[in-house]
């Protein structure tokens, strides 16, 4: 079995988006909207922030008291919208539960929505995608980077994408569609799916179930892409449990081809797709002036 490692991958994007951000003839600026202090949320923030400031890509702060009010957030995100070359704006989930979460994503401007979670970016994502120029939801388009990263021929393989959810499974099984690629789509109500799993070349999973998926689930080389995180359950009371993703890689190391591991697989792409989906709006943007 072979890692396919994310880090190295985030790497050559990231060492790409620099390589063209630093062709534009002014800094992008990105922003990534905290509201209230999760230490968590704080971590992931402050790593985009080095992220995009490391690939010339400014970084916006703005971050607000979880008090604010779902009227006055609108409000603020309304002039982030308006600042001079900014080229995305992400919202920090989870957000406090006073707020109303759909109507913030919906307050950012659909050509700034790089996570694409707002109605209209989302809207555009699955009705009418242009890979060239459109935004796509930025873990869909980390998976399809591993997958390409090996150098498959996937035409004629049977893909799984195991899981519907609006982040992961969904936008990837569109991203598959809009390629001619064939899938299936399996949920927790799809019947036969452990007889599908089993006939699968390629399976992405988005589902969230720790070690899920097992040696026995699976065919003789296999390609495992491994977008679920989970909290490890069984650990000794009053210990965290570490983060582990929905393929057990110790029982499927003898069967799998390839698996993108968890931690160090879809996560590290992610970022590098986010802070790409940036740049694809400053050359957007580019030609508008």
């Amino acid at each position: 079995m072979q890692i396919i490692d994310g880090r190295k991958l985030r790497g050559e994007i990231l060492a790409d988006v620099k390589k063209e951000v630093a062709k534009l003839s002014f800094t992008p600026v990105f922003c990534d909207v905290l509201v209230g202090n999760d230490p968590a949320s704080l971590q992931y923030v402050e790593m985009k922030a080095k992220t995009a400031e490391m690939v010339g890509i400014h970084f916006h702060r703005a971050a607000f008291p979880a008090s604010i009010s779902t009227a006055d957030l609108i409000k603020e995100i309304k002039t982030l919208n308006k600042i001079k070359n900014m080229c995305g704006i992400i919202i920090q989930l989870p957000l406090p539960a006073s707020i109303d979460k759909q109507a913030i994503l919906d307050s950012i401007d659909p050509h700034l929505d790089v996570d694409c979670l707002g109605t209209l970016a989302s809207n555009k994502f699955y009705n009418d995608y242009d890979s060239q120029k459109d935004l796509a939801y930025p873990t869909a388009l980390a998976c399809m980077a591993l997958l390409d990263s090996i150098n498959l021929d996937l035409k004629g393989k049977i893909i799984v994408v195991l899981g519907q959810g609006a982040l992961v499974g969904k936008p990837v099984s569109a991203l598959l569609q809009y390629r001619h690629l064939t899938y299936l789509a399996v949920n927790s109500k799809t019947e036969n799916k452990e007889h599908l799993l089993k006939q699968a070349d390629i399976v992405v999973s988005g589902i969230g179930r720790g070690k899920y998926i097992t040696g026995n689930m699976i065919k003789l080389g296999a390609v495992l892409i491994d977008a679920g995180t989970s909290e490890e359950v069984n650990v000794p009371q009053g210990v965290k449990g570490s983060i582990v993703g929905d393929v057990d890689l110790e029982s499927v190391k003898n069967i799998a081809s390839y698996v993108s591991p968890v931690p160090g697989g879809v996560g590290p792409v992610t970022v590098a797709m986010l802070l790409n989906n940036v740049l694809k709006v400053a050359k957007n943007l580019k030609y508008t002036k």
